[in-house]
């Protein structure tokens, strides 16, 4: 009988050390081995000559958005989504579903979804709103994997922002409760209203429009304004989606002074630019907004130098008739993406020189460190849990709408080619996803 439940033959596996060509097996939900060859053999044996064998994602920022608005995303088709995306842990964000995450029950409601309907593996981010601070301790208790909190609006009334008082106090509190940090949206609410009754009340609508509403300057004064707050309070913090060079310079100084913080970007941010906002229009509308094809060289840049820690998704979606309601300003703004998102990065990263280790850090390891998963998550090594991902070439094969699986089959990506598409995912050593 073979010590092994599943044997992955001949693979380019990607290790933190490197690239290693040979076999991994799996035992028991884990890598059990790893070797230019395994003597023995399998019951289910996969022979795979040539394809890259990588970590599955962690993506840590998606909206499943469920309970309360399942007609947007919920857990079964947004973990498939995910699943054929090559994800295998995911984090879901404590808005758009209703009621908000932000007591504790709350959150075992979701919990309880996430058990019955999610095929990969889930955890929870818990909210940080101006009314619920004294719920943290028991959102922290409840197992959230940290708190979210928005600067500027967040497009769901049940979600208010959170201006610098509750900011303060917030994350005075979350500095005392262990192994958490502070995601932030961080827009100036201040500069965005001004910018955006301006151009309303002027007729500008459209979507360039949009994104002058939203500038860079936005993004640095509330990143400056939280960098300030973190390092008088001692909260771990995490900012997210941030879409320009000079955001995450701003995050690296702050590093070298001492604040606990890492910066996420987004996949729609190292791939789309305002060229592609003009031409899609409300698929690509999100916030904050795709920006010049300049400002992704110099994201790509700054990923090149390491200086961004973690990507997320994003994953946003919503009904079609939500994205064609009123003017471009109306429609919502979320971007469908957690199917591609990996094999987006890892195509455009080493065809951008960027080594497969340092990919594997930005979807993978990072995260599991960063937010303090379990022991040898997010990487490929002997005990790790076998959370994997076979990416074959795609043939210049383009996206298409009907692979998607999310709930509604609409994404910016659609025509698009990858050099590197998802052929199989496994969660725990279990086959989640297969592409035949």
């Amino acid at each position: 009988m073979s010590s092994f439940d599943t044997i992955i033959r001949q693979a380019r596996i990607l290790t933190p050390d490197g690239w290693l060509t040979g076999d991994l097996g799996i035992a028991e939900g884990k890598i059990a081995a790893l070797g230019s060859s395994i003597g023995e053999q399998s019951q289910d044996e996969v022979h795979v000559s040539g394809a890259m064998l990588v970590p599955g994602m962690i993506d840590s920022h998606v909206h499943f958005n469920e309970p309360g608005r399942t007609e947007w995303e919920g857990f079964a088709t947004g973990a498939l989504a995910a699943a054929a995306g090559g994800v295998t842990t995911v984090f879901d964000m404590p808005l758009n579903s209703f009621p908000a995450t932000l007591t504790r029950e709350a959150l075992a409601e979701k919990q309880r979804c996430a058990a019955v309907k999610s095929r990969i593996k889930t955890r929870f981010w818990g909210g940080l709103v101006p009314g619920n601070l004294d719920h943290l301790p028991a959102l922290h208790a409840g197992g959230v994997i940290g708190f979210k909190a928005f600067m500027s609006h967040s497009g769901i009334d049940d979600f208010p922002r959170s201006d610098s008082t509750a900011l303060r106090r917030g994350m005075k509190i979350i500095a005392g409760l262990p192994g958490m940090c502070l995601a932030v949206h961080a827009e100036d609410e201040g500069l965005t209203a001004r910018l955006s009754a301006e151009a309303r009340t002027s007729g500008r609508v459209g979507p360039l429009d949009f994104a002058a509403s939203r500038p860079i300057e936005a993004e640095l004064l509330a990143i400056r304004e939280v960098l300030d707050i973190a390092g008088e309070t001692g909260c771990p913090l995490h900012i997210v989606h941030v879409t320009c060079a000079e955001g995450i310079a701003l995050v690296s100084a702050a590093k070298k002074q001492g604040v606990d913080v890492t910066v996420e970007t987004c996949p729609h941010y190292l791939t789309l630019t305002t060229d592609d906002l003009e031409r899609l229009g409300v698929l690509a509308k999100c916030a904050p907004p795709l920006r010049s094809p300049e400002t992704r060289e110099a994201l790509w840049a700054a990923v090149a130098r390491g200086d961004v820690d973690t990507i997320g998704s994003d994953h946003s979606p919503c009904p079609p008739e939500m994205k064609s309601r009123g003017s471009f300003w109306d429609a919502w703004g979320g971007i469908s993406g957690i199917q591609h998102s990996l094999s987006l990065v890892y195509s455009q990263g080493l065809e951008r020189g960027i080594s497969g280790e340092r990919i594997a850090a930005l979807l993978s390891s990072t995260p599991a460190h960063r937010f303090h998963l379990g022991p040898g998550e997010g990487v490929i090594r002997i005990g790790s849990p076998a959370d994997l991902c076979l990416l074959v070439s795609s043939g210049d094969a383009p996206i298409q709408a009907t692979e998607l699986l999310d709930r509604h089959r609409h994404s910016p990506y659609v025509g698009r080619t990858v050099d590197w598409k998802v052929a199989r995912t496994w969660v725990d050593g279990r086959g989640m996803y297969y592409c035949s």
